[in-house]
């Protein structure tokens, strides 16, 4: 059996010093912004803030109270490193809002809390997320659930957010339920950047009779090194090569051209990519 290697120190190092910086940047959003303009986030978040409202609980309190049980979860079904990571998370959020909470807030206009607020919040999740951790419970929760029920993750916190957005509109009126709605749309976008990458990259198949001529024009006018794939048409059952390439949204205009330009009656296919890695993806220099 195939031992995991131990981290090493200086990457264990880093990854709780952008855990402590996003759960910080987190803390930031929600006193500074969001509180003050009554606006909230979605999932656990979301919830903490509503009973903060409602009570008198300190939101860090109630961030980790309700967090325990989806972490618990989590320890059993994800792992050690993710409990530890998301603890720790939540924990320096929980200790950075209380001081966090005696400033002045940025600002008073709900829109601006709600764009900045939501930028804000969305790059601190996401340091969180992308290095082993997490700062709500609800997508834990999701996981476990739609294992034994017909909805997917997505669905499920879609679900539970409208639940709680229905709940805000009551509790701090229907206006203020719309701004929070805003802000976990920025946020949930926000995050997406952090964990992905600003890189936007496309994968593509091509397939062409002439795919050696294809692939020496992406290697020789794009610079691009390329795979060739062994398939078999479905409907002939003849033997088809297909070319598999990889570029950044820049150069896939100029890739098709270099397809046209070679073979117009060419099949392409052309797919989002959420992160490549491996040196041999590097920005061509043109």
């Amino acid at each position: 059996m195939k031992q995991h290697k131990k981290e090493k120190p200086l990457h264990f190092t880093l990854r709780f010093v952008f855990i402590f910086i996003g759960a910080t940047l987190a803390a930031a959003a929600i006193e500074l912004f969001l509180v003050p303009n009554s606006i909230i986030d979605g999932g656990i978040i979301g919830v903490s803030l509503i009973l903060n409202y409602l009570t008198v609980i300190p939101f860090g309190v109630l961030m980790v109270v309700i967090n325990l049980p989806f972490l618990y979860f989590g320890y059993k079904h994800i792992g050690r490193n993710f409990f530890v990571s998301s603890i720790f998370a939540i924990v320096t959020l929980a200790v950075m809002a209380i001081p966090m909470h005696k400033f002045e807030p940025f600002v008073r206009d709900p829109l601006l809390a709600t764009i900045f607020g939501g930028l804000l919040l969305g790059m601190g999740v996401g340091l969180v997320i992308r290095n082993g951790g997490a700062l709500d419970g609800t997508e834990i929760l999701g996981i476990l659930l739609t294992k034994k029920l017909p909805f997917s993750i997505g669905e499920f916190v879609m679900f539970f957010n409208v639940f709680i957005f229905g709940w805000a509109a009551f509790v701090l009126g229907m206006e203020q339920a719309m701004y929070s709605v805003l802000t976990y749309y920025i946020a949930s976008k926000t995050i997406d950047v952090v964990i992905q990458g600003l890189e936007d990259t496309k994968a593509v198949l091509i397939i062409s009779e002439d795919y050696e001529e294809i692939g020496s024009a992406i290697n020789d006018r794009l610079g691009r090194s390329f795979t060739k794939l062994h398939g078999q048409g479905g409907y002939l059952n003849t033997s088809k090569d297909v070319i598999y390439v990889v570029v950044t949204r820049l150069e896939l205009t100029k890739l098709k051209q270099i397809v046209t330009d070679v073979d117009p009656k060419a099949f392409l296919t052309i797919m989002d990519t959420q992160e490549v890695h491996g040196a041999t993806f590097k920005k061509p220099i043109h």
